[in-house]
């Protein structure tokens, strides 16, 4: 552990953690399996229904095999754009827009961006969603009314894996597992749903903090 990392609070760290599992890449995802006339149906619903949802907004809680967790507020809008922010004491907020995932760190003052096609979760804000050319299934299971479905991209496997968890009756995104290299997962659970809600556009729009304080400072 460097100096700098060590120097860093232990909540501090746990934040990291979480939010290194959300977004990094999974280096070992299964391969894509033969698929039964019904899985494909299945699969075809999870199309309809991601290639139909506009706008979400929902509670949602992170939680990683370590025992760390955290919540906050997250905000869909399909396609492209994506929000999350986090209660306090959590110091991220990391939001999607315009091809790109920026990821802040208010606490240690830091940005990150990564392409959105390089995370997990960019397949959940692809337009129109399909599960298939690019996409690999990875797996499929139904159980206690939960359609579940695991995908990457194809031939990309060092770009991560995300299952999703959706209800099947109705269809319903509910919670979505990324795995990482060494088989660690991070689980978001969404809860309390608006589904169809007008958002602002400026909820999506990531203005690193440093440079407006850098302008002011030049006046």
């Amino acid at each position: 552990m460097g100096a700098l990392e060590a120097a860093r609070p232990a909540g501090h760290m746990l934040g990291m953690r979480r939010r290194t599992l959300l977004l990094a890449p999974a280096l070992a995802a299964p391969p894509a399996l033969a698929q039964a006339p019904s899985d494909r149906a299945a699969i075809q619903r999870v199309e309809a229904y991601f290639n139909t949802l506009t706008t979400l907004r929902a509670r949602f809680l992170q939680a990683d095999q370590r025992g760390g967790t955290a919540q906050g507020t997250a905000w869909i809008w399909r396609p492209s754009r994506m929000r999350f922010e986090y209660d306090p004491p959590e110091p991220t907020l990391l939001v999607a827009a315009d091809g790109q995932f920026f990821h802040w760190d208010r606490e240690l003052r830091q940005a990150t961006v990564v392409p959105l096609s390089a995370t997990p979760l960019g397949v959940l804000l692809r337009s129109p969603l399909r599960l298939e050319g690019d996409v690999a299934v990875a797996g499929i299971e139904r159980s206690g009314g939960f359609l579940r479905v695991a995908v990457h991209r194809a031939g990309q496997a060092a770009e991560g894996t995300i299952m999703l968890v959706l209800d099947e009756e109705p269809m319903a995104l509910r919670q979505w597992v990324v795995t990482d290299s060494q088989g660690r997962q991070t689980r978001v659970t969404l809860s309390d749903i608006q589904l169809g809600q007008r958002f602002d556009s400026q909820l999506f729009a990531f203005n690193d903090p440093r440079f407006r304080e850098a302008l002011e400072q030049r006046r």
